[in-house]
């Protein structure tokens, strides 16, 4: 199971590019509005999540990775939500990925992940990542999956779907949604 937080202010594109993407690959996803069902992005688009933070207990067990779509304020309230903070801790002691895109990838650096890793984000916030800055768009290190922004979300996509299904189902999606 992947869940793919939503909080009020989330950047759409950094959210919804992955879901659309990885439901293509047969991936069970589950978007997870923080404290509610309906919740609106950055730029005025409301989502209704599959299901609220209120409701997670019931997957935990079975989470293979966790992601977290940038914005503002979405960032700040993704951080300041304990469903979702637990939810984080919970995969990185278990050794699941964490993805994180724009400025979500703080979130990490605030809470101590990304120590002895390499990461991006959102030009701006490299001094709250608390580790080595990648030169890439996208950079995976150990466990962590992290991306610089808007620009890259199907970049950003292809990785998570390489690091869950493997390299040609990535190609394989590309070539479906005629990427290059």
């Amino acid at each position: 199971m992947i869940l793919l937080f939503l909080a009020d202010g989330f950047e759409e594109t950094e959210a919804l590019v992955p879901v659309d993407l990885l439901r293509r690959t047969k991936c069970e996803i589950k978007t997870v509005g923080v404290g509610k069902k309906e919740i609106t992005g950055s730029h005025g688009i409301s989502v209704i999540a599959d299901i609220t933070t209120e409701e997670l207990a019931s997957y935990s067990d079975s989470v293979e990775m966790v992601i977290l779509p940038g914005g503002m304020p979405g960032t700040l309230n993704l951080e300041a939500s304990k469903e979702v903070k637990k939810t984080v801790l919970d995969a990185f002691q278990n050794g699941n990925f964490i993805a994180a895109i724009c400025a979500a990838p703080s979130v990490l650096g605030h809470w101590n992940l990304l120590k002895n890793q390499t990461a991006v984000c959102y030009p701006g916030y490299e001094k709250d990542l608390g580790c080595k800055i990648g030169s890439e768009s996208v950079v995976c290190s150990g466990q962590f999956i992290t991306a610089k922004g808007a620009g890259v979300a199907l970049d950003f996509s292809f990785q998570l779907i390489e690091a869950l299904c493997g390299s040609k189902k990535a190609l394989d999606v590309k070539k479906s949604i005629q990427c290059r």
